[in-house]
């Protein structure tokens, strides 16, 4: 199999239960529930999204050929970034696997390679396909009306508001956190509000803030 992949690069997880953990991000290019395309935004399935996945032209971008060379390009990008640093050698390397929708590419050959390079994974997925066994991290974000086949994981972080998505709606699922993040965009003011009363309210619920746009990093 050909990985298609957006971009990877060295940064802080921005966002959910891990917020401010060393990570390798993972863009692989494309997604299920729309093009990238802005002419196509409108009628897409997730009409919100704030990534661009479009294409294999960003940073660490590019196709590569077997699971061994991404999972190989994946462990150099952390070992740049170690150069210098002191005591690593009870870290361990994190990646997180992100899109776009991941499960398009992200199989079980590249999760075997991952483990090989001693990589802990992180999946961030929408939850419309089913996740291979393996992966350490289960974060499902779903989207709108789109059936979620991925009942299970680690944290569901649900963008909040979402007509279509109501919070009660997930609940009942079997994750061991439950996170609501607002919604970005010319309502994230009036949108954040809504989620920290909706916490407050009913505290199953964390909230979630995107700290990376914050701080300016990717």
């Amino acid at each position: 199999m050909t990985y298609h992949v957006k971009e990877m690069f060295y940064t802080l997880q921005g966002e959910g239960c891990r917020a401010g953990r060393a990570s390798v991000f993972l863009r692989f290019t494309g997604c299920n529930l729309w093009s990238g395309l802005e002419r196509d935004r409108e009628n897409a399935l997730c009409n919100f999204c704030d990534t661009d996945f479009v294409g294999t032209d960003g940073e660490g971008g590019g196709r590569f050929e077997s699971p061994e060379s991404l999972a190989r390009a994946v462990r150099k990008i952390w070992q740049d970034a170690q150069r210098g640093a002191h005591d690593q050698g009870s870290v361990i390397p994190y990646v997180v696997c992100t899109g776009g929708e991941p499960l398009l590419q992200l199989d079980r050959p590249l999760i075997t390679a991952l483990h090989d390079e001693k990589f802990e994974i992180a999946l961030e997925t929408n939850g419309s396909i089913a996740a291979p066994d393996g992966i350490d991290w289960v974060c499902v974000s779903p989207k709108g009306e789109v059936p979620i086949v991925q009942l299970t994981g680690h944290e569901l972080k649900l963008v909040y508001p979402q007509k279509n998505a109501l919070p009660e709606k997930f609940e009942h699922l079997k994750f061991e956190y439950f996170l609501l993040q607002p919604m970005d965009g010319v309502d994230v003011k009036n949108n954040t509000n809504s989620a920290v009363q909706y916490c407050l309210s009913h505290p199953k619920w964390r909230l979630s803030l995107q700290t990376h746009k914050w701080l300016g990093i990717p």
